[in-house]
């Protein structure tokens, strides 16, 4: 596992759990509104690669945390794109904790191997836009059957799940919206996050702008008509 960071503490990444995040390296997509490109771009990857963390010492860290984390936030990057990351979940789990996957969905034979096996507590799945603006948005190695897969996998109910979707005005059109409410319909759980243009992969989206709290709530009642739940995540 290439481990980019951790962050030791959160409340809010794991629904229900006290837990700590662990940053993985590299992605297969190139979202120009990323705000982690030094965890994405392998050129930015190549500067930090000093400070790659250990398996050791993550695992001495969930060791000294046991019995006061409950979960452990796996993200990245894409985490489904490290070649051992099923073992490395195992080993978190052997430790006591739960395990919360991020993805974006591109390769859903992991996922599927992950849930079939129970290795995973909770999934939360990127859903950037409409499937057929999907490469358009985060480049040329999105599969739109792969990301409907992944989608229909976690509709499934095998295991808890979020969807996600970061909103920008100058992308997400009202056709683009209504598409997007249309492919989730069925879902349990949508959280719609506000777009944040301080720090982008790509230049261009600095100039980007995020929806208003007033519009993103009138966007919440879109998707209302077809999720069960949806939620407003602001900056």
């Amino acid at each position: 596992m290439i481990i980019s960071g951790i962050q030791k503490f959160t409340l809010l990444d794991f629904p229900g759990k006290i837990a700590c995040i662990i940053f993985t390296g590299g992605c297969n997509y190139r979202c120009g509104f990323c705000h982690n490109p030094e965890f994405v771009l392998p050129e930015e990857l190549a500067k930090i690669s000093k400070n790659f963390i250990p398996e050791e010492v993550v695992f001495n860290f969930l060791k000294e945390r046991q019995g006061m984390l409950q979960g452990v936030v796996i993200t990245g990057g894409e985490p489904t794109i490290m070649p051992d990351l099923e073992a490395f979940i195992m080993k978190v789990r052997a430790l006591g904790f739960a395990v919360k996957l991020d993805s974006n969905g591109n390769r859903p034979e992991v996922l599927r191997s992950l849930i079939e096996k129970k290795l995973v507590d909770y999934i939360a799945m990127d859903f950037k836009t409409s499937l057929p603006e999907y490469q358009k948005l985060v480049g040329k190695w999105a599969d739109r059957e792969k990301l409907q897969e992944s989608i229909d996998m976690l509709k499934d109910g095998n295991v808890d799940y979020e969807f996600r979707s970061t909103l920008i005005r100058e992308i997400h059109t009202p056709e683009i919206l209504q598409a997007m409410s249309e492919t989730l319909e069925g879902a349990n759980r949508l959280y719609l996050q506000t777009f944040r243009n301080g720090i982008t992969l790509h230049p261009d989206f600095k100039n980007y702008h995020p929806f208003s709290s007033d519009e993103m709530e009138d966007i919440a009642k879109l998707f209302r008509t077809t999720i069960s739940e949806v939620f407003v995540r602001g900056e």
